[in-house]
């Protein structure tokens, strides 16, 4: 018998848990951790979503990563399975990053994504031709 583990729903780079930590050094409430999720909009169909979490919901998906408390909603799991959370700077723009390998589009300018639940979106990837090199 074969015991599959899934891979972390969300991991991040060093460069999104210092900033994470830095927004939330400079917040004035009282914080739980970042919620991160997912939700209907935009021209690509979905948006990822960020917030401060004041309390972990009951079905909430709790990740500590690099001092960094994030909570997951619970619906997103499927959409985030194995992604990294990175944050970029530079002179025209700065702002988190989601490498998805469950996501198969993005509109032109970058706020939304299309996305595919993890089993569907992988088992897109293993039926794929392998591209000649």
């Amino acid at each position: 018998m074969t015991i599959q583990t899934r891979p972390q729903v969300l991991r991040l780079t060093e460069a999104a848990a210092e900033r994470i930590r830095a927004l939330q050094a400079a917040s004035s409430g009282q914080i739980e951790g970042v919620r991160i999720g997912v939700k209907n909009g935009g021209c690509a169909g979905m948006e990822y979503t960020m917030s401060y979490a004041e309390a972990r919901g009951p079905h909430d998906e709790v990740i500590e990563d690099k001092g960094v408390k994030l909570l997951i909603d619970p619906t997103a799991v499927m959409f985030l399975l194995g992604t990294e959370m990175d944050y970029r700077a530079d002179r025209m723009r700065s702002g988190f990053v989601f490498n998805n390998p469950n996501q198969t589009s993005a509109c032109g300018c970058g706020e939304s994504v299309t996305l595919k639940p993890a089993d569907e979106a992988a088992r897109d990837r293993s039926e794929a031709p392998e591209k000649a090199s």
